[in-house]
């Protein structure tokens, strides 16, 4: 050592103090928790009456998916055993007690609230993903090469069993619009909200969705997001449901819907429908 040099301390070879080297110590060992890894992915499932449908959806999820996540299911007060059965599979599950009955919009905020992921997913109680490891690593890997992005979406389709001609003309049609909106016209937009890929920070950043909207929530959100940073639209995402609103209601009563509610959403700041009645 040369004379009148004083020994260097460990402790703040990083910049750090000997202070600050024992505070993170402390919190490290504070935290900690065995073989604990970070939450990234945050799924959110709003329901309510899907006593049907919501063991499934959840158990093959959390039978098939490794990487790491949380569950959260965020019940609007249904008076079925869906709450028990969404218990055998969630991390959380969240119930409204509201004297009204609870809004979409105010169930996926309500999970988005309780989460702790970077990326929050929010998708129904009635879709399935096929391959939840493959779906979810292509789709994190979107959001971790270009920090821009801030929602992503995909294909929505009705499982093969259950679909009609008039089921793949109108989703084929429906996701070609979002394609457009999204990757070439680069407004954000989404075909529903069966698959809705957010990253938290600008999710708190627009407010979440919109709770005064009974319908549309999902496009809504999607073009908010479209004014802070880049929305995506992967082809290779693809979530199936039930199509059960379709089967029950018609195509022909569900398009003269969308189309109402799209323009009276784009043109006044608000939907003509003033209540979306569940299909169960």
């Amino acid at each position: 050592m040369l004379p009148g040099v004083r020994p260097r301390d460990p402790s703040t070879s990083l910049g750090m103090t000997r202070w600050q080297v024992v505070y993170k110590i402390i919190c490290y060992h504070l935290f900690k928790k065995k073989n604990h890894k970070p939450t990234v992915l945050s799924i959110i499932v709003p329901t309510l009456e899907e006593e049907k449908c919501i063991g499934t959806t959840l158990g093959h999820l959390k039978s098939k998916l490794s990487i790491p996540h949380e569950i959260i299911v965020s019940d609007g007060g249904s008076s079925d055993a869906t709450v028990g059965i969404a218990g055998k599979f969630a991390d959380k599950v969240i119930s409204f007690d509201g004297k009204t009955r609870q809004t979409i919009s105010q169930g996926r905020n309500a999970g988005a609230k309780a989460a702790r992921g970077d990326i929050l997913f929010f998708t129904d109680a009635d879709c399935a993903i096929p391959d939840p490891d493959a779906f979810f690593n292509k789709a994190l890997s979107h959001f971790a090469r270009d920090k821009n992005l801030v929602g992503l979406t995909g294909q929505v389709r009705v499982l093969p069993e259950q679909e009609t001609m008039a089921d793949r003309a109108m989703w084929n049609l429906m996701n070609f619009v979002s394609r457009l909106q999204n990757n070439v016209r680069h407004r954000g937009d989404a075909a529903g909200g069966e698959l809705q890929m957010v990253r938290r920070d600008a999710f708190v950043t627009i407010g979440g969705y919109r709770e005064d909207l009974v319908t549309c929530e999902d496009r809504d959100l999607f073009r908010r997001l479209g004014r802070i940073g880049r929305t995506m639209f992967e082809p290779d995402l693809i979530v199936l449901h039930s199509g059960r609103r379709q089967h029950q209601v018609g195509w022909t009563w569900m398009t003269l819907l969308f189309f109402v509610n799209t323009i009276s959403l784009s043109l006044r700041g608000r939907v003509v429908s003033k209540e979306w009645k569940p299909v169960r």
